[in-house]
């Protein structure tokens, strides 16, 4: 039997709150969309690593993950998962651009196989499959992204080193806090869940994305440009909201699980 559509959903602000639990009745509408015929999936900026669990705790039995915002696409196989697609590119000249304006900022790398390496430990950073290296070895082979992440910057100060520094060969994405998410050039979670949805053979018209950042715009704008919904959270900045073709309650109230009951 075909799925009645594909729903791609956001991890951090949109099926978890801050403190990583999970948004209220979120697991209960997850479960009726899914026993309703849908393929509900993650799509996020996370690592495959920081991702499984909750998969794991929505009980999800969808066939592919996107994560590392579409740079990594996972497939579940029989029992275990596979790295199905993966994209990198050469951090170099991106990292040494970077280092002449943010001398002090802490930076990791994913490679293609899933390890990360980084310059110096950070809390946010599931670093299980990491290790701490000197700069420069950082440099020293293809990578699927870079995290660039200075506490003393705020985003405004991010978005304008960006503009200075002229990132033009990768895709990157500013977080809600002093955060620098760069993936090759072209790729974001909506190019990886235009692969998926392709693979699946699920009719355009058919998918519905939710999220609540900057690196959400990309799959915002790939579901509405085949005809499908894209939904921002409530506390998403103006940017995501207005990028989105619905709006819908803030994470902390449950406004994933509004959104996914107009599924049902």
């Amino acid at each position: 039997m075909s799925s009645r559509g594909l729903v791609g959903l956001d991890i951090d602000g949109t099926i978890l709150l801050q403190d990583e639990t999970l948004s209220p009745g979120v697991v209960e509408a997850v479960g009726a969309v899914r026993d309703a015929g849908y393929e509900v999936m993650l799509a996020t900026g996370r690592s495959w690593g920081a991702t499984q669990r909750f998969i794991d705790a929505l009980e999800l039995t969808a066939e592919f993950a996107v994560c590392s915002n579409g740079a990594v696409v996972m497939r579940r196989v029989r029992d275990t998962w596979e790295r199905w697609r993966v994209e990198v590119f050469d951090p170099a000249p991106v990292l040494a651009l970077l280092r002449e304006s943010l001398p002090e900022a802490r930076y990791m790398v994913e490679l293609a196989s899933g390890e990360r390496l980084y310059t110096d430990v950070l809390d946010d950073w599931s670093l299980d499959a990491g290790r701490e290296v000197e700069f420069d070895e950082l440099m020293q082979q293809p990578v699927s992204r870079v995290v660039v992440v200075s506490p003393q910057h705020d985003e405004a100060d991010f978005q304008r080193i960006v503009a200075e520094v002229g990132l033009n060969e990768v895709s990157y994405a500013v977080g809600w806090t002093a955060w620098l998410d760069i993936a090759p050039k072209g790729v974001d979670k909506g190019t990886a869940l235009e692969r998926v949805r392709s693979q699946l053979q699920t009719p355009r018209d058919r998918v519905l994305v939710a999220g609540d950042g900057r690196n959400d715009l990309g799959m915002f704008a790939w579901a509405l440009e085949g005809g499908g919904r894209a939904v921002a959270m409530g506390q998403a900045v103006d940017e995501v909201r207005d990028a989105a073709g619905e709006l819908t309650g803030v994470v902390e109230d449950g406004g994933l699980a509004s959104a996914l009951r107009t599924l049902l």
